[in-house]
């Protein structure tokens, strides 16, 4: 089992390497250099030339590259050509601000998606396994940004029981922070909410019509532990899809961010694509891909002590 986690913990180092370098070259790739992006259209050969060897930028490309990649493997993310900031220090200042936001939003999807699936499997064809179905369309077809502005119309302006927007931080106390995070996470949450219970249901439908199921029964195994025993075979693809859904709910809370004003990592993300900041940009973009990395592994693992037979023939 080590063996196999060792594996598949080389395996994710080497996606971020390939990752890395692509996010490198293609920001590279873009049309003006830094030095002029900085000094301006006005900045005469001499003075861009000077820029470029002050910051490194006059060096082939591999060394460049080795260079970053070496700083971020000791933590730091370098400093902006454009804002002369600390790229580490913005990105771990809204950080926390997007992680709240899809965590709560992540809870809430796995909770209720898991529980609508499981739910609705039990009772194939009754009330509750069409209205689950039904209710699973609303949410793959709503966009998450329109049911944002749905939420701050009808709950924030009319009735007035949320803030519109803005973010407070968990030091403000719990009940703000909440307040804040509430409806921004509940517009992220639905369409994986969806998603989840459609993933959930099916699978355990097919698991319950299996041979060894029908055979536990006949042997008089309680119909709890059946469906324990069912849910747990059951659970590797819902386990997958938790995973990917968690990698893009922070590609999707950057739009849920604009909606609702909150300045996470989706302002520090515009800022950076308008300015042309690239080291920012790599920044942020390279943290996305460890999340989604990561995200992936944690399934892989768990899928593995779910499933012994992906032990077996890994």
């Amino acid at each position: 089992m080590l063996r196999l986690v060792a594996g598949r913990i080389v395996s994710s180092i080497g996606t971020l390497l390939f990752v890395g370098f692509a996010l490198f070259a293609l920001t590279r790739a873009g049309p003006g250099s830094p030095a002029r992006i900085v000094l301006g259209a006005d900045a005469t050969a001499a003075q861009l030339a000077q820029f470029e060897q002050a910051n490194g930028l006059d060096r082939p490309f591999l060394t460049q590259y080795g260079a970053w990649l070496s700083d971020i493997l000791h933590g730091d993310f370098g400093r902006s050509f454009v804002t002369g900031r600390d790229v580490g220090t913005e990105i771990v200042n809204a950080l926390p601000v997007t992680l709240s936001i899809v965590l709560f939003a992540f809870a809430v999807a796995l909770v209720f998606g898991v529980g609508i699936g499981i739910a609705a499997a039990l009772r194939p064809g009754g009330v509750f396994d069409r209205g689950a179905r039904l209710l699973s369309v609303l949410g793959l077809s709503v966009p998450a940004f329109w049911l944002g502005i749905v939420l701050i119309r009808f709950i924030a302006v009319d009735l007035r029981w949320l803030p519109p927007g803005g973010y407070a931080p968990l030091s403000a106390g719990l009940g703000a922070h909440l307040q804040t995070i509430l409806m921004p996470s509940v517009s992220l949450a639905v369409y994986y909410v969806a998603v989840l219970a459609r993933m959930t249901q099916a699978s355990l439908q097919e698991t319950l019509r299996g041979d060894y199921v029908r055979t536990a029964r006949a042997m008089g195994l309680s119909s709890p532990r059946v469906v324990i025993y069912a849910l747990i075979n059951a659970l590797p693809p819902v386990v997958n899809l938790a995973a990917l859904s968690f990698g893009y709910m922070f590609g999707w809370a950057l739009i849920i961010e604009q909606v609702f004003n909150v300045p996470g990592l989706s302002r520090a993300l515009l800022n950076a694509i308008s300015q042309r900041d690239f080291l920012l940009l790599q920044g942020i973009v390279f943290l996305f891909t460890v999340i989604f990395v990561l995200a992936n592994l944690a399934a892989d693992l768990v899928n593995r002590v779910l499933d012994p037979r992906q032990r077996v023939t890994a």
